[in-house]
């Protein structure tokens, strides 16, 4: 399995596949719409997957590729889509939960409404009548106007009591919508999207609060040639073992996420840059310490590596220059032998 595109286009093929994205729509005849682009963008990413095959029977068919069929392979196959569309369809029940709820209230107001009239005729009557047999028939007229009140009562207690559990179960299930919208699929760790958000809300915290917060970026060392030798699904292997390693190592309110293909980010709040190197230090020797098997063959695939940069935020200093900074020091930790660590401090005191 192939990269995925958000991870693909922020890499250095990422403009020649735009460029054969487009060759493929003009050569189908397709418009290139921005819809239609993102759909063509995943065939020529990953020839062999769900999309390109579907895209591929429908045109050997025949079947132009309209506005309309580009929407419903979005809604199948597209990941914003589908969740667009879960988001979309939880709300829709939501709305008509609500709406049953309302309607149920109303009647239940309307009910009270009566029985008030009720009462108030029976408390005028009683006032004028002194006939007995007036009177008790007053007293049944009340009880029966109760007892429908109380039926009412009990009707509308057991709606609302199953209108809460089922927005409660609509609550939940936006829940989960939201954590897959924020989860990189391969490693269940934070994915790009997630990172940019919480790296934006790390920096606010501590420009308000003076705390220390320390970025680190970590890269599977050569991992295109392992690639390239095992194949992409021992690289996905490869790549969820590493997560998994910085997954333990991750607690609240430290933040860990997959960066983009093989490079992870995380998040230290509140820790000084010196602290992090020691907790890169581990994941490092903890990454590197284990013979990997290749779980198909049961083959030995040898260990890997990973190279680790770090910086300390600055005072006022941006999103951009903090992981530019990081990066650099990740770059330094690659052009220096690979499988170490280095912390942004030393590179600038080198430069």
């Amino acid at each position: 399995m192939i990269a995925d595109v958000e991870t693909v286009l922020r890499g250095p093929e990422s403009y020649a596949m735009a460029r054969k994205a487009i060759d493929a729509m003009e050569q189908n005849e397709v418009w290139p719409t921005a819809l239609n682009f993102e759909l063509w963008l995943h065939v020529v990413a990953d020839p062999e997957g769900p999309i390109a095959r579907e895209i591929q029977r429908l045109m050997t068919l025949g079947q132009a590729i309209t506005d309309t069929l580009a929407e419903e392979l979005a809604a199948t196959y597209l990941p914003k889509a589908r969740l667009n569309e879960q988001i979309r369809n939880a709300g829709d029940q939501l709305s008509k939960e609500l709406a049953t709820v309302a309607k149920a209230i109303e009647h239940a107001q309307k009910t009270s409404e009566q029985y008030g009239n009720t009462l108030a005729g029976a408390s005028k009557e009683l006032s004028e009548q002194t006939d007995t047999l007036q009177i008790k028939r007053l007293v049944d007229t009340l009880a029966s106007a109760t007892r429908r009140v109380q039926r009412e009562n009990k009707s509308l207690e057991k709606r609302l009591s199953e209108s809460t559990a089922e927005v409660n179960r609509l609550k939940d299930h936006l829940e989960q919508v939201r954590r897959d919208a924020s989860t990189d699929s391969l490693t269940n760790l934070a994915n790009r999207k997630a990172f940019d958000e919480e790296l934006g809300r790390a920096c606010a915290d501590a420009e308000t609060s003076g705390e220390p917060l320390t970025l680190a970026l970590i890269d599977i060392d050569h991992f295109k040639s392992f690639n390239d030798t095992w194949g992409h699904q021992t690289g996905d292997q490869v790549i969820r073992y590493v997560a998994s390693v910085m997954g333990r190592m991750a607690p609240p309110p430290r933040f860990a996420a997959r960066y983009g293909g093989e490079e992870f980010a995380m998040i230290f709040p509140g820790e000084t840059a010196h602290a992090v190197e020691q907790v890169l230090e581990e994941i490092r020797e903890e990454v590197s310490s284990r013979m990997l098997k290749r779980r198909s063959t049961n083959e030995d695939l040898g260990t890997i590596t990973v190279s680790a940069g770090l910086a300390q935020r600055a005072a006022r200093e941006t999103i951009h220059a903090l992981l530019e900074r990081a990066d650099t020091a990740l770059y330094a930790s690659k052009r220096t032998g690979r499988n170490r660590v280095t912390n942004a401090e030393a590179v600038d005191a080198a430069a």
